[in-house]
């Protein structure tokens, strides 16, 4: 039995937005909200209902996610669970977040991207786009060799970059194993901390590295 059509009432407001996607926009391809609404026009709320898709695996990113977008704009990344088939709909535990739990994560992660440690409303360097924070949901490999989806604060670029990855902690236990005590001890401070300081060699090696090739030479030379 195939899929019904986007435009049977009788489907229910979610998933006739499914639908839609899939039959009129097809994934990959960018649709505005003026479309949106013109393809349910007696629908008050259908960018919430667009957006419950999220919640069942579907991607449609805006311009949060995707710098290629316009404000008006959203991209169909990838279809989800298809929502319109019997027992499809369900919703998976801990999938949406209340404003309380939002702010608590914020919080627990200092109101700053875990990734690249960007605060809100700051900007990039080198661009005037301020950062975005948003809570990321990150699929994590524990030592008992089985995955979980753990939450994370995260930019809006630094989400879109680690959408498809898994976080390793068993490599991390690992690696931390292997380190000396006293370079455990360091980094216990640092995590302690919630940052780290560095050394004004690490600075100058940073900004070397940002060097054309020319002034690296330049560089090595003076070093000689």
């Amino acid at each position: 039995m195939g899929a019904p059509s986007w435009t049977d009432s009788q489907v229910g407001t979610m998933r006739r937005a499914a639908l839609w996607l899939v039959q009129v926009i097809g994934e990959g391809n960018v649709f505005t909200k003026a479309q949106l609404r013109e393809a349910f026009p007696d629908v008050a709320q259908i960018d919430r209902r667009m957006r419950d898709l999220r919640d069942f695996g579907w991607r449609i990113d805006t311009n949060r996610e995707d710098l290629s977008l316009e404000a008006f704009e959203q991209r169909f990344v990838k279809m989800g669970e298809p929502v319109w088939e019997p027992g499809k709909t369900a919703k998976k535990p801990g999938a949406a977040l209340t404003a309380v739990q939002r702010r608590e994560l914020l919080t627990r992660d200092g109101h700053m991207c875990r990734s690249c440690g960007i605060a809100p409303g700051q900007t990039y360097a080198g661009t005037f786009e301020a950062a975005q924070l948003d809570i990321a949901r990150r699929e994590v490999r524990l030592p008992n060799g089985t995955t979980e989806t753990q939450l994370v604060i995260e930019c809006n670029r630094c989400r879109v970059g680690g959408r498809e990855l898994t976080a390793n902690l068993v490599d991390v236990l690992d690696r931390i194993n292997r380190l000396p005590s006293f370079e455990r001890g360091i980094l216990a401070g640092w995590i302690e901390k919630g940052s780290r300081d560095f050394s004004e060699l690490e600075l100058v090696w940073a900004a070397f590295r940002t060097l054309p090739a020319d002034s690296r030479g330049q560089v090595r030379a003076a070093l000689s």
